[in-house]
C-alpha cells in the first residue's frame, strides 16, 4: 500500500510540472504576441501624425504633400513597449518600432510601418 502511494504521489508531481512547463511556454508566447500587437498600435498612431502633417498646409504648420519637416514627436521616440526610429522621405516615412520584449537571445521584435500621401501598412519583421 505506501509503494502505491508514493508511486501516485511521484506520478502527480511529474504531471504537475509538466502541465507548469506548457502553462508558462504558452503565457510567453500570448505575452510576444500582446507586444507585437501594441508595437502595431503605437507604430500605426505615430503613421497617423506623419500623414496629418503630410495633409496640412504649410502656412498651418504641415508640410503641404510633402513629409520634409516631419519628425517624430519626441515623446514617442521611446516608450515603455518600444523605441521607434522614422526614414523620412518626401513622398513616405518609414518606422521602424524595435520592441523591449525579447523574442530569443537578442532579438527584439521588430514591426516596420510605412506611411504614404494616402496609406498606412505594417509589417511584423521579426
Amino acid at each position: 500500500m505506501g509503494q502505491q502511494q508514493l508511486l501516485l504521489i511521484v506520478l502527480g508531481m511529474i504531471v504537475v510540472g509538466i502541465a507548469m512547463t506548457i502553462a508558462v511556454q504558452l503565457f510567453r508566447g500570448n505575452a510576444i504576441d500582446r507586444k507585437r500587437e501594441i508595437l502595431v498600435n503605437e507604430s500605426q498612431n505615430i503613421a497617423s501624425i506623419a500623414l496629418a502633417y503630410y495633409k496640412r498646409p504649410k502656412m498651418f504648420g504641415g508640410g503641404s504633400k510633402s513629409f520634409t519637416g516631419w519628425s517624430i514627436p519626441s515623446q514617442l521616440v521611446s516608450t515603455i513597449n518600444g523605441s521607434y526610429a522614422a526614414q523620412i522621405f518626401s513622398d513616405s516615412v518609414v518606422i521602424i518600432g524595435t520592441g523591449t520584449e525579447v523574442v530569443t537571445g537578442n532579438d527584439s521584435i521588430k514591426v516596420k510601418t510605412t506611411v504614404t500621401g494616402n496609406r498606412i501598412y505594417s509589417t511584423i519583421l521579426q
